[in-house]
């Protein structure tokens, strides 16, 4: 919106600087910040009335998360109004790339949503069917890279540490482009189990992909970096930033010990963003170094479920991994420090793989 003002009116001065992505991504920042911080505590107190018991706690799962009970979950809504409120402030709304985020953003955010709405009234840790969850996020997954190619025109999948020519997928691409999504968003939603545990590494592989989707859409340092320049793919770079303002305002209260869970609806929500933003850069592979963390954290569970059904013996004391190493003895805030540690570790290797080509 101001950045359509700024374009259409002419501004002089300071106000010039709305037109430029870097002021724009660090406006974004601010703005989710703010609002984050500001509506936290009126958001977590009408929750915590509207859900009373809050959150179903698993009694299979850590004896020690028997004490969480009665925090209020469903967090991902305040994200989620400064984050799209912060968007829409500051970035370009012509631009398609934008409506097919936010198309994802606020649809996994919907079923999410509907996910913690069913467990908290009915008191039961299973929410909607894994099968429907599926259908409905494949769809919305679907449409979303129908929109991006429909933009850009471009369904090749890029190697990282490869110089050679893409990998072209034709009309592959699209449930190539969906599964990323989709595997991505509840990746994310697998890894929200501790404490400020999904939070911060998402803020970190958000940090990165700014980064990227910056030099993506620079024909300059795209052709450079010998990365696939996408035209107008810079604009994300005020997404990203939205991202990272309501994830540090949300981190805010949900630092152990949480006053609030992000819930199915902030993490499906925004691991589908993160998803959609790598489909849009064509760095879906690097994805999956910046994001490995939540990677390893689906492979587990993966991994648990496969061998289990099979052998009847765990590879792992509890999945998802975090809850593995509980098991053995780690403190919470341990596990969260040491996985926050790593996450930043695979972003800056994910970072690394846009000059070694």
């Amino acid at each position: 919106m101001l950045y359509w003002l700024a374009q259409t009116m002419d501004f002089a001065g300071v106000f010039n600087l709305i037109r430029y992505l870097s002021f724009r991504a660090g406006a974004a920042i601010a703005t989710a910040l703010i609002i984050g911080l500001l509506i936290g505590p009126r958001f977590i107190g009408w929750l915590r009335v509207r859900q009373g018991k809050g959150q179903p706690i698993r009694d299979d799962g850590p004896q020690t998360h028997l004490a969480k009970r009665g925090t209020p979950t469903m967090g991902g809504l305040m994200i989620l109004t400064s984050m799209v409120t912060s968007v829409l402030l500051w970035m370009d709304l012509s631009s398609i790339y934008v409506w097919a985020c936010l198309f994802v953003t606020l649809g996994f955010g919907a079923i999410g949503f509907l996910d913690d709405y069913d467990k908290v009234t009915k008191a039961s840790h299973k929410g909607l069917s894994g099968k429907m969850r599926l259908v409905l996020e494949f769809l919305i997954a679907g449409f979303a890279a129908w929109l991006i190619v429909n933009q850009h025109g471009n369904t090749a999948l890029y190697l990282p540490f490869y110089n050679g020519p893409a990998i072209e997928l034709g009309p592959f691409y699209f449930l190539f482009a969906a599964f990323v999504i989709v595997a991505f968003g509840n990746a994310v939603n697998l890894t929200d189990g501790l404490d400020g545990l999904a939070t911060m590494p998402v803020i970190i592989a958000c940090m990165a992909f700014m980064a990227i989707v910056y030099l993506v859409g620079r024909a300059d340092f795209a052709e450079y970096l010998g990365i696939p320049h996408v035209p107008g793919a810079g604009n994300l770079t005020i997404l990203c930033g939205a991202i990272i303002g309501a994830g540090l305002a949300f981190l805010w209260f949900n630092a152990p010990p949480a006053a609030v869970f992000m819930g199915d609806t902030g993490s499906l929500a925004l691991g589908g963003t993160i998803g959609v933003i790598a489909v849009t850069a064509h760095h879906e592979i690097v994805l999956g170094v910046i994001g490995g963390l939540f990677v390893v954290e689906a492979m587990s569970v993966i991994i648990q479920v496969f061998f289990y059904k099979r052998t009847g013996k765990r590879v792992f004391r509890m999945a998802p991994i975090h809850h593995h190493f509980e098991q053995l003895g780690w403190a919470e805030p341990t596990v969260v420090i040491r996985f926050w540690i790593i996450s930043f570790v695979l972003a800056l290797a994910g970072l690394a793989t846009l000059k070694l080509r």
